[in-house]
């Protein structure tokens, strides 16, 4: 089971309003949709966290302040101080550049994992499809900083001869480095589907049998998972990152390493 497809309102309104929109792109290029909705629920979901997330950046953009702040300003600028200072301990001065995606990965998957304690809507990161584009799109991004930051021979070299790794090793190394790689996509999707999908089934399962009293106690606990799962995510993302980007940093300290112990 990918996602806990059961029926919610504002998933039939927005497929009544944009469904034959998307069902006619869709035969223009040749696909046919086979189920009831054409936009999955999942999908309406990530559509409203966009809006709603669009919405409030212009509303509070225009109350910026900087000799009187709101409250929730204090709470943004503090969650952006927070990441800059786990980019800047993990990467250093210049992790301060992948402060853009780390930010809106973070608050992306806070928000889609809140959305399933809200009664009429669902957790869109409990479909494994929205899980695994966020790992995809953390696997790519790590590996073209690298790329960038390193050159394209020097990183594919981090590959076959990681620091303190004998050269007749590489063919094996190389093998090993690229089931590693993939094996974090797997890792990243399925610990946050996991997750949330078996929390939004318990709190459904609950519901069905005695509702309101009963689903309390593990709507309460969702609040803890549910940004836990997101620090997790969000400090693989920048752990991966500081692997791609300062390899040179890791091989500078073993090469002097010998040089200290002997002095």
């Amino acid at each position: 089971m990918e996602s806990l497809e059961h029926p919610l309102w504002i998933v039939d309104a927005v497929n009544a309003l944009l469904g034959p929109l998307v069902v006619a792109g869709g035969e223009a290029v040749g696909y046919h949709f086979s189920g009831h909705h054409p936009i999955p629920n999942y999908m309406v979901m990530i559509l409203l966290i966009v809006a709603g997330v669009t919405v409030l950046g212009l509303l509070l953009r225009s109350r910026l302040s900087v000799e009187n702040p709101g409250k929730l300003q204090i709470v943004l600028e503090d969650g952006i101080r927070a990441l800059q200072g786990l980019l800047t301990d993990w990467i250093g001065p210049k992790g301060t550049q992948f402060l853009p995606l780390i930010a809106t990965l973070g608050l992306f998957i806070l928000i889609a994992n809140y959305m399933g304690l809200v009664p009429g809507l669902m957790a869109p990161t409990s479909s494994i499809n929205v899980t695994l584009g966020l790992a995809l799109t953390t696997w790519v991004y790590y590996h073209v900083q690298g790329i960038k930051a390193q050159g394209f021979w020097a990183y594919l070299k981090h590959f076959a001869v990681p620091p303190g790794s004998p050269v007749l090793m590489a063919p094996l190394m190389l093998v090993i480095e690229i089931i590693s790689h993939l094996a974090r996509v797997m890792s990243l999707s399925l610990r946050l589907f996991g997750n949330i999908f078996g929390e939004e089934l318990v709190i459904l399962i609950l519901f069905t049998i005695i509702p309101f009293l009963v689903p309390l106690p593990m709507m309460l606990l969702g609040l803890v998972t549910g940004g836990l799962q997101a620090f997790i995510f969000v400090l693989l993302s920048i752990i991966y990152l500081q692997g791609a980007v300062a390899i040179e940093h890791h091989e500078d300290e073993h090469h002097h390493a010998p040089a200290a112990a002997a002095a």
